[in-house]
């Protein structure tokens, strides 16, 4: 490996450890007094409801109180620091989008729900399938004018990340050209995914639910992704222009 490269790999490297080093003495601050679980499961719930009810007014009032009813167990001091988590983890995608943020700092916090047998892909792992499986994507695209990505068992969405930073390893601009789907029955895991496809400016929904369910997700349960709201908007104001 030349030296250049061997140096902008440590700096990557470094970056890395910085934010997640951050971001864990923050979190570690807001479970002196309450569970870690709890705290964390609060924060993306805090987290992803700023984020939706900054574009989808369709669902303002449900994920409002959502928000009401969860930042009232925190003091105005731990409401700063849930905004300097968001902060670290928008740094960190900005950094280097080719990883799984929250899901890795999750893991090592040792928060994962082993009563439903939850483990998360390393985000190595999910980059190999994706690349195994994106040799058809630009014919499918060129066919359609775009792909679909589905994980129905999405955890913290790493599948999902690891496929948008391949399909544009494979020249394709996933915000014109694929449309993500992610779906898991834990509410926690699937908010992480929602944030992490939101700040990658991803097109598409998070879904809370069974995907083993025949029963589609309910209009409560589905999270639009801001991209997918904006896109939308976009196209409804330009067909009443003209």
């Amino acid at each position: 490996m030349p030296k250049f490269m061997e140096r902008r790999f440590a700096d990557e490297k470094s970056n890395e450890i910085t934010y997640a080093k951050q971001f864990q003495e923050v979190f570690n601050k807001l479970c002196w007094t309450r569970n870690c679980g709890q705290a964390w499961a609060d924060f993306v719930t805090i987290t992803a409801c700023t984020i939706s009810n900054s574009i989808d007014k369709d669902m303002f009032d449900q994920r409002e109180q959502l928000y009401m009813r969860t930042i009232q167990n925190y003091t105005k001091d731990e409401l700063e620091s849930m905004v300097n988590l968001f902060a670290i983890t928008v740094l960190a995608f900005d950094d280097n989008p080719e990883q799984d943020f929250l899901g890795d700092i999750y893991s090592v916090l040792g928060l994962l729900n082993k009563r439903i047998g939850q483990v998360f892909t390393p985000y190595h792992i999910a980059k190999f399938m994706a690349l195994s499986t994106c040799g058809c994507w630009a014919e499918e695209v060129k066919k359609k004018g775009f792909i679909s990505i589905n994980d129905p068992c999405c955890g913290s969405g790493v599948m999902l990340i690891a496929a948008a930073n391949v399909a544009l390893e494979q020249d394709l601009n996933y915000q014109n050209s694929v449309v993500f789907f992610g779906q898991d029955i834990d509410f926690t895991a699937a908010m992480m995914c929602y944030i992490s496809l939101s700040l990658l400016g991803c097109v598409g929904y998070v879904a809370v639910g069974n995907s083993l369910n025949p029963d589609q997700p309910t209009r409560e349960n589905v999270w639009h992704l801001p991209m997918n709201i904006l896109r939308r908007k976009l196209l409804e104001e330009f067909n009443h222009s003209n």
